[in-house]
């Protein structure tokens, strides 16, 4: 009887640690095998570019048993958030207004590392140029304007500065365009008079003559954050040595395009297709300045989080949603880990 009972027990041990195996091997998380980042066609995230062309990506990131990085092209950084939403990016360059926007409806994900300031204009068709530059902001009272849709940096850029200067934007017809080659075709055919783009679109209308460069972000709003590098929460918290490791591969990136304009140009027209000389010439005078210190970043994305929040106030409160603070949108732990 002695003996039966210890048999029984044994068994009932084998079972239970096969038990446990079964549902240590269900739970076991999927090797990681693949990135996928996004991306925009915009001299803005060139440091993304500048990677692939040179393949650090892959190389950079194999010792963690990454084999293909796979890039991701945007119109515009809303449904880049959206793919970011439904997990299907891993990474994204994009401006710092979609990912606050998107925070708001709940992604889960921070901005780790800088990416770029300023470098978006207005240009406005020839013939209207002088009304502008003798009315100011006041012009674009009852105009027709193409810009990024509402939650991107133009959007929130332009609302600002028309509310800076007295004009309710729901007096501006402004026009939510998908890509910006649509704004170049709108402009181009006049359907609108104005367009506020990213470089190097502005550029590249003020060179094909259907517009004309009268303001960049600089002048609207000195050092404003533009683009930045965002990764999942869940990248994050399962994977910090890759992010760690995306991360000082966008430093090399970044730090090799502002010393090789040239290649960086090349390397754009490679992947987006474009005059070359266009494309140097919109590196040259466009006031982008190429960083990946997050830090940079933080004072004006807390006011694109307060902008957006007072747009959508009212569903927001509703929801019981406060807006984001700076330990809501950043994680800078990795890059100031990585630089000391």
């Amino acid at each position: 009887m002695e003996r039966r009972s210890i048999a029984i027990l044994i068994a009932l041990i084998g079972l239970i640690a096969a038990a446990v195996i079964v549902v240590s091997v269900v739970r076991e998380e999927p090797k990681l095998t693949k990135i996928n980042i996004g991306y925009q066609p915009s001299t803005h995230q060139l440091a993304a570019m500048v990677a692939a062309e040179k393949g650090w990506w892959e190389e950079d990131l194999r010792r963690f048993g990454i084999e293909t990085v796979e890039l991701h092209l945007f119109g515009t950084g809303a449904p880049e958030m959206q793919a970011m939403l439904v997990g299907v990016l891993d990474v994204a360059y994009t401006g710092a207004a979609p990912p606050i926007s998107a925070m708001y409806e709940g992604l889960d994900a921070k901005i780790v590392a800088g990416a770029q300031t300023q470098g978006s204009a207005i240009v406005v068709r020839p013939e209207l140029v002088d009304a502008y530059e003798r009315e100011g902001p006041i012009f674009f009272k009852g105009k027709i304007v193409a810009t990024y849709p509402p939650g991107t940096i133009q959007h929130t850029v332009f609302t600002k500065w028309l509310n800076d200067n007295g004009i309710d934007p729901k007096d501006v017809d402004i026009k939510a365009i998908a890509s910006p080659s649509d704004a170049a075709s709108l402009i181009g055919a006049k359907s609108v008079h104005a367009a506020f783009l990213p470089s190097p679109w502005p550029e590249k209308i003020d060179a094909e003559g259907t517009g004309k460069i009268v303001k960049w972000s600089g002048e609207i709003w000195p050092n404003h954050a533009c683009c930045c590098l965002v990764a999942s929460d869940k990248l994050i918290k399962e994977h910090p040595d890759i992010v760690k490791q995306i991360i000082k591969t966008h430093i090399n990136a970044t730090e090799y395009l502002k010393e090789h304009p040239d290649e960086a140009a090349e390397i754009f027209v490679k992947l987006q297709g474009g005059d070359l000389s266009t494309i140097k010439h919109s590196i040259t005078i466009s006031d982008a300045r190429w960083i990946h210190d997050p830090h940079l970043e933080v004072e004006s994305s807390l006011v694109y989080a307060q902008v957006i929040y007072e747009q959508n106030r009212e569903r927001y409160e509703a929801k019981g949603k406060k807006p984001l603070s700076e330990a809501d949108i950043f994680d800078t732990s990795f890059y100031d880990e990585i630089t000391g």
